[in-house]
């Protein structure tokens, strides 16, 4: 009996990812002009980002390919609106800067890592160990807050480069919400420097246990 081949690139939460990307290139084009066209374009992209977790799983298509994808088109949108923010609020320019390289950077680190450790090793740390992000990794009521307040941070602060929209406090709600959520975007960029942190060691880890690997071959 012939053995059917699965076409990777066509499973379902990698054909959503797929839309995602389109969206998300939709939304860059229209970001320095047509706010509400971006931030339709933008809002659904992301909120494709959990329906292909959830389409992952009942489908059984759970890829490494798909995670990938999903990660690098999460960080292409983030920094995409911070270069956006950075033309709209030029005097924070080198903040806008040192967000983008802390979310990509810390990322990248922490996804490389786990997939050179796979997770094989007691020597290496697992933040998922600390009480405080055992929470933050496994609550997922906690996790969608953080990252929909991060979101909604700099999506408040360049909705109001067009409106402020109606006054709360004295305070437009779109300059207000920017406001609320800054404390929720400093945690979530600190959590993301730890992460970078933890990759760091493990690679290190890594590093040091090769080099024995060959010292022991090289003495037998």
């Amino acid at each position: 009996m012939t053995e059917t081949k699965e076409n990777v690139f066509l499973f379902v939460p990698n054909i959503i990812g797929y839309a995602r990307i389109i969206l998300a290139v939709l939304s860059f084009y229209y970001m320095p002009t047509h706010c509400a066209l971006a931030v339709t374009c933008y809002i659904v992209s992301a909120l494709l980002d959990a329906i292909d977790g959830h389409a992952a799983r009942y489908f059984n298509q759970s890829t490494k390919f798909g995670g990938m994808l999903d990660q690098l088109t999460d960080r292409a949108g983030t920094a995409a609106l911070m270069m956006t923010l950075a033309t709209f609020y030029p005097k924070y320019t080198f903040w806008f800067q040192i967000s983008m390289i802390i979310d990509i950077s810390c990322h990248w680190l922490y996804l490389h890592s786990s997939i050179l450790q796979g997770k094989t090793s007691h020597k290496f740390i697992d933040m998922s160990e600390n009480p405080v992000m055992h929470l933050y990794y496994t609550n997922k009521t906690i996790l969608f807050l953080m990252c929909a307040g991060n979101e909604a941070f700099y999506a408040a602060l360049y909705v109001s480069n067009f409106y402020t929209g109606f006054t709360i406090l004295g305070l437009g709600i779109f300059p207000l919400i920017a406001i609320l959520s800054a404390p929720v975007a400093l945690v979530k960029t600190l959590i993301s420097v730890l992460h970078g942190i933890v990759a760091s060691i493990n690679l290190a880890t890594i590093d040091l246990q090769e080099r024995a690997a060959i010292s022991a071959k090289q003495i037998n």
